[in-house]
């Protein structure tokens, strides 16, 4: 009897049913949700150096302190400390970089209340653990059906089961606020383990199923935490700041550019914005319109990148826009305030059109049109040869 393989990246584990009978599981780094390369693992630091970051289903992860006594690396399977009973997870990063992870997380080390791994997982804490993930999917469908019989205006996104098999965590989501005390009492009565309610967003929806973008790469939401610096920058798309409203102002004609699977703006946009940024610090903020001898110019719209801007003489339509560059406007803005009024925003030459070129260069569009000469037909020579 051969050695079967299973991999659980819900998880980030290998699961591997030996011929013996036992069961092993691994932890497989890289191979995950929330993955993070440990540059710093071989950087001893005494400072911290008990401090562990521990992963459980999907994106859900943890801080521990380890007062086992045990030595703890990378890639263990733990017993840790949870609101009640206990939970099992795998260490994914030690080191000098647990606390560099929890400051980008905005948690200071300092006065954060660190829960303790208790010990080593044993062999019959990875059986109970396996016994009670088995039931996720069973469970999901149940309390789906549930849901939808009490006529409740949520989804169930996810079940997350505790390792001791005790406690289980729905991950739901809802436009608005839903009452679920009746659906709690009909959860526990229906499971019998205790309920924990949890709601989640959109695009956390989308890092708990995953997936793959239009880039060809997997989604963003379930490889980077989004609630951490990756998020996109609130500076560039508040409402309440106008001259901050780039990614909006750029794309504003096509939605569909901006936004993801989850529905929500994307993540990748996060690494635009310094271009954005520096393209928006040459563009001059028109508040007033330019004043030319023949009426006001208005601002219609800006293109950042192309350091373009398009006034019209009608307040209220874009139908005749003139371009002029930003560095221009910033010269009619200073003539402005110096009382001179330049003589007109239409250009005196008129836009020639463009001139047709030919895939063939030189030759005529016509060159078909005359009939073809009919060539005589000419005696083959070796008929004259044989009259001869």
């Amino acid at each position: 009897m051969s050695e079967s393989k299973k991999y659980d990246c819900f998880r980030g584990c290998e699961v591997v049913d030996c011929e013996d009978g036992t069961t092993e599981v691994t932890y497989r780094e890289g191979c995950c949700k929330l993955p993070v390369h440990n540059y710093l693992r071989d950087i001893s630091s005494l400072e911290y150096a008990d401090v562990f970051e521990v992963r459980f289903k999907n994106t859900r992860k943890g801080y521990y302190k380890n007062e086992s006594g045990q030595s703890v690396r990378q890639g263990d399977k733990v017993v840790v400390e949870a609101a009640s009973g206990y939970d099992l997870g795998f260490v994914s990063l030690e080191g000098p970089l647990v606390v560099k992870q929890m400051q980008r997380r905005r948690i200071d080390p300092a006065s954060y209340e660190f829960k303790k791994i208790y010990r080593k997982a044993r062999p019959s804490d990875i059986e109970k653990w396996m016994a009670a993930t088995a039931r996720e999917q069973a469970t999901m469908i149940e309390a789906r059906r549930i849901a939808a019989t009490m006529g409740l205006d949520m989804k169930i996104g996810d079940v997350e089961f505790q390792g001791d098999g005790t406690k289980a965590i729905f991950y739901y989501i809802a436009d608005g606020r839903v009452d679920f005390r009746q659906l709690i009492k009909v959860f526990a009565e229906e499971f019998r383990i205790k309920i924990e309610m949890k709601q989640i967003g959109a695009r956390q929806e989308a890092g708990l199923i995953g997936g793959i973008g239009v880039c060809g790469r997997a989604l963003c939401c379930p490889m980077i935490s989004v609630s951490a610096a990756f998020s996109l920058s609130s500076a560039c798309l508040n409402c309440r700041l106008p001259e901050r409203q780039i990614v909006p102002r750029l794309f504003s004609m096509n939605p569909q550019k901006l936004a993801g699977q989850c529905g929500k703006l994307k993540c990748c946009i996060n690494y635009e914005v310094p271009v954005y940024l520096d393209a928006q610090s040459r563009i001059p903020k028109v508040s007033e319109p330019l004043e030319f001898e023949d009426g006001l110019a208005y601002l219609r719209k800006t293109d950042i990148l192309a350091e373009m801007m398009y006034f019209s003489y009608d307040k209220s339509s874009d139908a005749n826009l003139y371009p002029v560059p930003a560095a221009e406007v910033k010269e009619i803005q200073k003539m402005n305030r110096n009382g001179i009024r330049p003589v007109s925003l239409i250009p005196d030459v008129e836009p020639s059109s463009p001139e047709f070129i030919t895939a063939v260069g030189e030759g005529s569009i016509s060159r078909f049109d005359s009939p073809k000469k009919k060539r005589k037909n000419r005696k083959p020579r070796d008929k004259a040869q044989n009259k001869q």
